[in-house]
């Protein structure tokens, strides 16, 4: 008889009529969701938790110019690229996800992130990091060496 969007675009609500009897019902058709899956150095598998990014983008970014609806959506982003993976991923791929996603918006959290994902021993860690970080954003100038004269 009638249908149209419910629950903010997320089901489609259909009035419909019993041929046999005549009674009038609603019914809700909703996407069923897959489950995303993390797959953990240990095997454990366990659901993707959106919260559990955000927290660790938080401690990296703690005293940073990053605002909670920029982290927030930080992990959105991490969510999306990582679904596009599939229903499953390991946790490997969720911290380089992480990590590609500070990249550029603010190298002090993202080495932070970095110190905790790959488990810095000491100061060297952190600079060949940072010498990595800074050769990938550091534009290229066209020239393949210094100018010989």
């Amino acid at each position: 008889m009638d249908s149209r969007t419910a629950e903010e675009g997320a089901a489609i609500r259909r009035r419909r009529e019993c041929l046999a009897c005549g009674r009038r019902f609603t019914t809700y058709e909703r996407l069923e969701e897959v489950p995303f899956v993390v797959v953990k150095r240990s095997g454990h598998r366990e659901p993707f938790e959106r919260a559990k990014v955000v927290a660790g983008l938080k401690a990296a970014g703690k005293n940073r110019p990053l605002s909670l609806p920029l982290l927030e959506q930080i992990a959105a982003e991490v969510e999306e690229t990582l679904r596009l993976e599939g229903s499953e991923v390991t946790s490997q791929q969720v911290g380089l996800a992480v990590l590609d996603a500070l990249r550029g918006r603010d190298d002090v959290a993202y080495l932070r992130f970095a110190s905790v994902y790959k488990g810095f021993t000491d100061a060297g860690d952190f600079q060949r990091e940072a010498g990595l970080l800074t050769k990938v954003t550091t534009p290229k100038t066209g020239r393949s060496g210094p100018a010989s004269g």
